[in-house]
């Protein structure tokens, strides 16, 4: 390495590695990692809101299928709750949290409750769907959980609000 540095191939390397910092600092800046933090946000809205939206008949928002019903009751019984009330708590939870992950409000809490809901999956469930699955939802959920919701949510504007009173 000494040797390509004297005889000015260490110039290419040097080029090579400067190039590297300024991609780095460029993927590194603030503006980046809250449109990263928005993402995983609304990867992992996604993610819930759909499941929700298969528990609920077609065309309401909170009446809850039949099919839902049977599925606690028969698939998911392994849930230490009321199948009917498992039910419900993960329609709503389905639906309430990932609204709350977008809007960035409450974040961490809805992001901890998602991965509640995952490690029930888990551990209940599917316990068999940790790597093809449940590993990357508790993994976006704790990258919200440790980070916040960045400054594209409503959080950081309560906490400007609160701080300028």
């Amino acid at each position: 390495m000494i040797a390509a540095v004297k005889t000015g191939k260490g110039n290419k390397v040097n080029g090579i590695l400067s190039s590297y910092d300024r991609a780095v600092a460029l993927v590194s800046g603030a503006s980046m990692q809250n449109l990263t933090l928005l993402l995983t946000r609304i990867v992992l809205a996604g993610i819930f809101w759909r499941s929700g939206r298969t528990k609920v008949e077609e065309d309401s928002w909170f009446s809850i299928s039949d099919t839902t019903y049977y599925l606690f009751a028969e698939e998911y019984s392994g849930v230490p709750l009321p199948s009917d009330l498992a039910a419900a708590m993960a329609m709503v939870s389905e639906h309430v949290f990932p609204i709350l992950l977008v809007l960035g409000l409450f974040t961490r809490f809805s992001a901890l409750a998602l991965l509640g809901m995952t490690m029930v999956i888990q551990i209940f469930v599917y316990p068999e769907a940790w790597w093809s699955v449940h590993a990357v939802w508790a993994a976006l959920a704790l990258i919200v959980i440790t980070r916040g919701g960045g400054q594209l949510s409503l959080d950081a504007a309560l906490l400007k609000m609160r701080g300028a009173a």
